[in-house]
């Protein structure tokens, strides 16, 4: 008998000590919060782009090339308009020069020049975002990007782009269009070399443009209508 109340003192012990251990569930405890939202996938797109003087389309690539002009208004300027977005944009494209081609010139190895052109990314307000550079050599018709579609010889216009460089351009909030110009282009041939910032002269060439935004995010949903409180009924008073 006292072997069987020993083992069952300790067992209720045991018991009882198990349960001091465990954590007692709380009542009407508030459910975990919900995870916050992933963020919106960012877009990729081509913008709508405005070109006042347009190369033409390449005949391998098929991509419409851009002439960018020389000037100080960015009105006049390639102008790429952004769509509503969240914070900053990224605008990239690929930078050319410009080459006259002659096959009277590569046959007497004399069509050697170097390219240097600038330009830049400005806002409608005329404030510079950013400068780019493009430099190449041309020496023979390999070293040109495309032959652009016209009604020169081959079907081909003689005017073709050379180089690429492709262009990274982070444009700041608040911002719904921008402006690309030329600044200066300098040649290097072999005669001497010159350098041209005078407005209205075709300097380089862009293609492939697109953007990368954020999608703005939607408007936080109506508070719900307040309710209204029934007045509360009022006992008439008895007359003493």
């Amino acid at each position: 008998m006292r072997r069987l109340l020993t083992l069952g003192l300790v067992a209720v012990l045991v018991v009882s000590v198990s349960a001091q251990t465990r954590r007692p569930a709380q009542r009407g405890s508030a459910p975990a919060p919900a995870a916050p939202a992933p963020p919106p996938a960012p877009e990729v797109i081509a913008p709508e782009v405005t070109c006042p003087t347009p190369l033409g389309v390449g005949v391998k690539t098929q991509l419409a090339f851009c002439d960018v002009m020389t000037g100080r208004d960015p009105a006049q300027g390639i102008i790429v308009k952004l769509p509503p977005h969240d914070g900053s944009v990224t605008l990239t494209f690929d930078l050319h020069n410009r080459h006259t081609y002659s096959e009277e010139q590569v046959r007497a190895r004399r069509a050697f020049a170097r390219y240097t052109a600038t330009i830049g990314v400005l806002t409608m307000d005329n404030t510079l975002i950013s400068r780019a550079v493009v430099q190449n050599e041309f020496r023979t018709e390999a070293d040109l990007v495309d032959r652009i579609r016209g009604s020169g010889p081959g079907g081909v216009k003689t005017v073709a782009p050379t180089g690429a460089e492709s262009i990274t351009i982070i444009i700041p909030e608040g911002e719904d269009q921008v402006s690309i110009l030329g600044e200066k282009v300098t040649i290097e041939r072999l005669d001497g070399s010159a350098t041209y910032p005078q407005p209205g002269r075709p300097i380089a060439d862009i293609s492939n443009v697109l953007i990368t935004y954020t999608l703005p995010a939607p408007p936080p949903p109506p508070p719900p209508p307040a309710r209204s409180t029934p007045p509360r009924p009022t006992t008439p008073r008895r007359g003493r």
